[in-house]
């Protein structure tokens, strides 16, 4: 299993920018993009709590777990 971050589906939703979304949670823009592109390897609930209060959703909005099979299946570009 894997966790998929959909951090950039929930912000085009909202039509909120990385340094807004940054600003207004209080991260830095570098810190926020390494997790809005799947690359974080750890998130404080209090961060999380933070992003669905800005963006008007749910943990379950932002994450994702799914097989490898079904990872594969959708990000593959063969």
């Amino acid at each position: 299993m894997k966790i998929i971050v959909n951090l950039d589906v929930m912000m085009a939703k909202r039509k909120i920018g990385l340094g807004e979304l940054a600003q207004l949670i209080d991260i830095t823009p570098a810190n926020l993009s390494i997790l809005k592109n799947g690359r974080a390897k750890a998130i404080r609930f209090s961060t999380l709590e933070k992003i669905c209060e800005v963006l008007r959703c749910q943990p379950g909005d932002i994450l994702e777990c799914i097989s490898e099979e079904e990872q594969e299946r959708r990000y593959s570009f063969n």
